[in-house]
């Protein structure tokens, strides 16, 4: 497996976005951007002309996570203006099959993410549709929750059905990512984390992300 690490700028300084990002884009495969609406969870980010302009003007690929509604329209929006991964919530989608297609037929990247609540089984008969699953490890709509570790069973779950997929599907874990957990994580089976409290509250933010993917790898390497 192949570790990446996506910083989530949810936690950093949105009047300077640029430079936050810049901190971290040497050391990252991916940012993540999440985009709440205030609807499907409790909060609210960016809107769609704010995150159109952080995807063209981000160095690196960007890796969008749709914490909305309606997410079977605004998923494909994403997809068109240049996202190079777009994941959306199987609770949120009537059609998620139809909205997989939609996605993929702009060249682009597709995930499928569920909640703590949500059981793998919602998205078992998707596995091979997808290019990522993501499984929360924090209840969406807040950063800087707990990791919730209760997790790593649906985590290891779905690392257990991608073994007989012969396409390469990342399994992301996003909520709570740090220093004392990445690991824990990373035996369950992740592959692909996300981390943004952790990032952008040390003092040096690069040299977390640079951190986080050497304990990741060598628990990978040392299991």
């Amino acid at each position: 497996m192949h570790v990446r690490i996506t910083p989530s700028i949810l936690n950093a300084d949105f009047n300077n976005l640029s430079s936050e990002i810049s901190k971290v884009a040497a050391d990252s495969d991916l940012i993540h951007l999440d985009i709440m609406d205030n609807i499907f969870v409790p909060n609210f980010t960016f809107d769609f002309d704010t995150a159109a302009k952080i995807i063209s003007e981000c160095p690196i690929p960007v890796d969008a996570h749709l914490m909305v509604a309606n997410v079977d329209r605004i998923g494909v929006e994403y997809a068109e203006i240049g996202a190079d991964s777009v994941t959306f919530h199987i609770e949120a989608s009537e059609n998620p099959e139809k909205l997989i297609h939609e996605i993929k037929k702009q060249g682009v990247r597709v995930g499928v993410a569920i909640k703590p609540n949500t059981s793998f089984n919602a998205i078992s008969h998707l596995i091979d549709q997808v290019d990522m699953v993501l499984v929360m490890t924090v209840e969406p709509g807040f950063g800087g929750q707990s990791f919730m570790e209760n997790q790593m069973e649906k985590v290891a779950q779905v690392r257990n059905a991608l073994k007989s997929s012969e396409r390469d599907i990342w399994l992301q874990v996003d909520g709570g990512i740090s220093a004392a957990t990445i690991e824990i994580a990373t035996r369950a089976g992740a592959d692909t984390f996300v981390a943004g409290s952790a990032v952008y509250k040390s003092a040096d933010p690069a040299e977390m992300v640079r951190k986080l993917r050497s304990l990741a790898v060598n628990q990978l390497n040392n299991p």
